[in-house]
């Protein structure tokens, strides 16, 4: 039941990612922000539910110390967030949890990338 959760919350965070790229193409700020918003809060349901499940992983682990988001363009880390999150549709239904929560914790940071890329632009320019 819990990875039927985690599979709705990673694909309607992937719905949400396709939105904010077309609302971005479409110079719609308030609706890419809103659909970036949304796929934030679905991935963060998403790794609840893998912590729940994995409580025995530790919160620092090394990958994650070590993971950086080097993308300064909103676009490029929204595609890069939606192939993470893909994958890790796959990687829960073969049953490779901790792929699967490694790369949704990945595309979040992507995610979250991005939103603060958007906003500091808003504020550079008076918005």
């Amino acid at each position: 039941m819990k990875h039927e959760k985690m599979v709705s919350a990673i694909k309607s965070a992937i719905t949400k990612l396709e939105n904010s790229m077309k609302a971005l193409v479409n110079r719609d700020e308030k609706g890419t922000l809103n659909h970036i918003w949304h796929a934030a809060a679905d991935t963060e349901y998403a790794l609840f539910l893998f912590s729940i499940m994995h409580q025995e992983e530790s919160e620092d682990s090394s990958w994650k110390s070590s993971f950086h988001v080097k993308q300064v363009e909103i676009g490029p880390n929204l595609a890069l967030a939606q192939e993470l999150l893909e994958e890790a549709i796959k990687n829960i239904e073969a049953d490779e949890l901790n792929d699967a929560y490694k790369k949704t914790w990945m595309a979040q940071r992507y995610i979250l990338e991005a939103q603060q890329i958007f906003e500091k632009r808003r504020r550079a320019e008076g918005r």
